[in-house]
Order: C-alpha cells, then sequence, then structure tokens
C-alpha cells in the first residue's frame, strides 16, 4: 500500500441486500455494490439463495474484476447480498472476504455480510476455540455468522435477538436465507444502513447512492438495534422489531467527513451540501490571506468550493487526480515508486506559479502525503502554501470499524499545535475545523455522533492498559488483525 492509501482513513466496507422475486437479483447487487465501491476495494462478494440453497461467489479485487457474465450466470435466486470489503479486522486474504455462507442445523443454510468491526472479537473466538470451534478466517464477521449456527431458536429472528446481546458494537449486517432477507444493527447505529424499495421489493445498503443507481428509492434508515425482516414483495412483507434497546447514539462522524458518496443522505440531506457547509465553516475560522483555493481531489472539492464562495476567492483546479492508478494491482517499479504522490496527482504550473494557495483536504493522518503535496506545490511555483482541513486532528486510534493509524503513527499525538504540525509537513500555515463547527454542519446534534478518534470518548469501554490517553506518553503499537482486541475484550 503506499504513502497515499496509508494517509487517508479507510472504511469498514460496504453491504447491500435485495429481496426480488422474478428479477435478476444477482445483477442488480452488482450494481449497487460498483456504487459502493469507495467503500472497500480489496474483495467483494455476491451469495444468492432460494428454497434450494445458497451460491456465492467472492474474490479478491474490485467488483468489475470479481463479476463476469459467466460467473454472473451461476448466481440465480430470489434473494441476494453482497459486500466490499477492506480489512479492518483480518488480513486482506481470500479467507476474509464476504459474504460467509454457513449451515444452520435447524433452519438450514444462510449468507452474512457485515460492516463493522465487533470491539469484543477477541473474547468471542477464545470462547468458541474453548467450545471447539474453528474458524476460517481471522474475520470478526465470520465469529458472528458462527455465533448464530450455535444460537438455540425456532426461527431466525429468535436466534438473532438472541445473538445480538452478544456483540459490542459495532456491526450493520446483511443475511439471506432460503427465504428472508434480514438486516440489523447495533444500537448505537455506528455504521450506517438504510432501507428502500425498488418497484415492489425492498431494498437494504449502506448508503443511499447504492438505492438510487438501481432506480430505487429510499425509505428509511435501519434504527438503532432493530431486526428487519423481509419475506416477499411489497410493504407488508417488511417485519420489524426492537431486539435490543437502542443506546446513546454514536453513528461515526467520518461518514459526513469523507467515506460516504456526496450524493448520499445520512439523515440530513445529501453529503455534498454538508461538506460545502464544512468549507464555509472553515472560512469563518481560517482567514489567512491567499489568491487561490485548490483541494486534494476529489473528495475535498466540495468543502474547497464552501471554502472560496464563502471567502470571495477563486476556486481553481490546481492537482489533477489520476483516478484510475488505485485501480490497479500491478505494482510501479522502483523508480515510479519514488515519483510518490506524482503518480496519483499532477500540479498544474499556469494555475499555481507565483500564487498564495490554500489547500483543502478532508482530514490528515500520519502526514505522509501532505507533506509531498505541499513539497509539489512550491516546488511547481506557489510562493504560499496553507493547508486547511475538513475534520479536527486525528489524535486516537479507531476501534469500530475505520483502519486508523495507532498513536506513534498519528501526526497530531505527536505534534500538538497546529504551528507544530505545519513546520512538519512544510506549510506556511495549518487550520484544523473544530469540532463544534464540523458538527454544525452536518445539521444534526453532537449527541449524534461518535468522536472517538478525535476526542479519545469511544461509545464502548476500549480504555485498558493497551489504549492510552492523549497525554500519557506510552503509545501502542499493534499489527492489522483480530489480536488487536485481546485487551479490550476483558480476557487476558
Amino acid at each position: 500500500m503506499d504513502d497515499e492509501e496509508l494517509e487517508r482513513p479507510h472504511e469498514a466496507c460496504g453491504v447491500f441486500g435485495l429481496y426480488g422475486p422474478g428479477v435478476d437479483v444477482a445483477r442488480i447487487t452488482y450494481f449497487g455494490l460498483f456504487a459502493l465501491q469507495h467503500r472497500g476495494q480489496e474483495s467483494a462478494g455476491i451469495a444468492v439463495a432460494n428454497s434450494d440453497g445458497v451460491a456465492c461467489h467472492r474474490d479478491m479485487g474490485l467488483v468489475n474484476q470479481i463479476f463476469t457474465e459467466e460467473k454472473m450466470a451461476m448466481l440465480k435466486g430470489s434473494i441476494a447480498i453482497g459486500h466490499t470489503r477492506y480489512s479492518t479486522t483480518g488480513g486482506s486474504e481470500i479467507s476474509n472476504a464476504q459474504p460467509f455462507v454457513m449451515t444452520d442445523p435447524q433452519l438450514g443454510e444462510f449468507a452474512l455480510a457485515h460492516n463493522g468491526n465487533l470491539a469484543n472479537a477477541t473474547a468471542l473466538q477464545r470462547r468458541l476455540n474453548r467450545q471447539g470451534h474453528n474458524l476460517s478466517s481471522q474475520s470478526d464477521s465470520e465469529i458472528i455468522a458462527k455465533l448464530i449456527t450455535l444460537t438455540p431458536g425456532a426461527n431466525w429472528e429468535e436466534k438473532l435477538c438472541r445473538v445480538m446481546p452478544q456483540l459490542t458494537a459495532a456491526y450493520s449486517i446483511v443475511i439471506c436465507t432460503q427465504h428472508e432477507l434480514i438486516a440489523l444493527r447495533d444500537p448505537y447505529a455506528v455504521r450506517p444502513l438504510v432501507l428502500g424499495q425498488m418497484d415492489d421489493h425492498w431494498v437494504v445498503a449502506s448508503e443511499t447512492c447504492a438505492i438510487d443507481t438501481i432506480g430505487g428509492q429510499y425509505v428509511r434508515e435501519v434504527a438503532p438495534g432493530e431486526i428487519v425482516r423481509i419475506d416477499g414483495d411489497g410493504v407488508e412483507h417488511l417485519h420489524s422489531k426492537q431486539a435490543i434497546p437502542p443506546r446513546n447514539r454514536a453513528s461515526c462522524l467520518f461518514e459526513h467527513i469523507y467515506f460516504a458518496r456526496p450524493d448520499s443522505d445520512l439523515g440530513a440531506g445529501a453529503l455534498y451540501s454538508a461538506r460545502q457547509r464544512m468549507g464555509a465553516e472553515l472560512a469563518r475560522e481560517f482567514q489567512v490571506p491567499a489568491d487561490i483555493v485548490i483541494s486534494v481531489p476529489d473528495s475535498a472539492t466540495p468543502a474547497a468550493t464552501g471554502y472560496a464562495a464563502a471567502r470571495g476567492l477563486p476556486f481553481m483546479d490546481g492537482l489533477i487526480k489520476n483516478r484510475y492508478i488505485g485501480r490497479t494491482f500491478i505494482q510501479p517499479d522502483q523508480r515510479l515508486r519514488e515519483l510518490g504522490v506524482r503518480l496519483k496527482f499532477n500540479p498544474l504550473p499556469d494555475v499555481l506559479r507565483g500564487k498564495r494557495v490554500i489547500m483543502i483536504d478532508d482530514s490528515i493522518v500520519r502526514g505522509t502525503t501532505t507533506r509531498k503535496l505541499v513539497q509539489l506545490l512550491r516546488q511547481t511555483g506557489a510562493s504560499e502554501v496553507h493547508v486547511a482541513v475538513t475534520s479536527p486532528p486525528f489524535r486516537h486510534p479507531c476501534y469500530l470499524g475505520i483502519d486508523v493509524a495507532q498513536y506513534d503513527e498519528l501526526i497530531a499525538h505527536h505534534h500538538t499545535t497546529y504551528a507544530d504540525i505545519a513546520a512538519a509537513i512544510g506549510a506556511d500555515s495549518l487550520h484544523f475545523l473544530s469540532l463544534d463547527s464540523l458538527i454544525r454542519a452536518t445539521n444534526l446534534p453532537a449527541e449524534h455522533f461518535c468522536t472517538g478518534c478525535l476526542t479519545g470518548k469511544y461509545p464502548v469501554n476500549v480504555e485498558t492498559d493497551e489504549v492510552t490517553s492523549a497525554a500519557d506518553p506510552l503509545r501502542r503499537t499493534t499489527t492489522h488483525g483480530i489480536d488487536r482486541y485481546a485487551r479490550l475484550s476483558g480476557e487476558h
């Protein structure tokens, strides 16, 4: 993974589900996943079900690389779920790709796809191992599926009502059985999950953009702690149960800043407008003299246009992004690797030469890529480079489904003042949007969000001897995988 990829926080996954007798559910799910490709590019899979059982195809790579017409022809059924993955628990390998298919001894085959991370994954895994149940992957999603098969219940809803209290957030899950499409969400609503309709068919997805893509209409979100079951076409075939009481809501704030597509709605209108408001809020806080405003494309562009409009400054395309470089699995040779960010961003000298530039970005994690971009702008002729960021600084890791660096890798953990961070990245000045202004731009209340990676205040208990505070000089280094939860679970 290159520096630019390491610099970005990464989404956990995208999930999609469709109950659609009489339609090509696998093909529609393919396009739903295509709309959710931004949520994960490591692997993808589709499972279909009917009364005869469950068929599944999953592989490493992008959706359009995995599914050919030949593969799609093998996926026939009336119910489908799909998954696109970025690994946050378990490595990047085929055994961790989803959906997982298992057989319940009483109720038959089912497939499960999961977005999120279980904070008690290791405790559950050790319990399963003590009981003699071995797992084929490192994924906490397989743990959930295995628990379902081992939990008594006369039907799927009964089983899930008994499984959900055993899971510590975060999870948004879709399941297809031989007769039902099921969706469930943790009581904190950490990761998004929405319901829609396509004609008479029910759809569930991580984001509304996937429902829009297939020509459906958004209906509502899956509520915190809710189980939704769909067992036929039409409104009357959706069944809802509040499986566990909702807790203090803790939806991921970075879905609004960066993760979700700008055309998705997470409860207060399209995110494009919210990101423009973030830029306007940033303009109110950061008034450094400048000639032009540019963005780090593409995710920061709405905020940059909002900032430029609020300041009365011209917005220009100072960096052109190669949108396809991240879609190749051929690694560059050493000479090309040394070019670094130039593989993904090409500066425009006619725009930048002699200009005082404000570069808008949505986040800085390690600072490596930001430093290279600042250097690139200077080499291209910018007289000054000021950096403005539409999120507060990352000072803490995430344990609920985002791959955010650990304390020893976070630039804002090592440098406590903005001036120090500006010096570290080579900028003339730097400003991070305040948390109050950021939340105001979302048009949602502060109590709606988890801010753990910004404030160190998590919705579930993750404070242990391994998870140190920002003021603690001891810093934690962990590997990518399920072992990161060993202390969080309470088992030693």
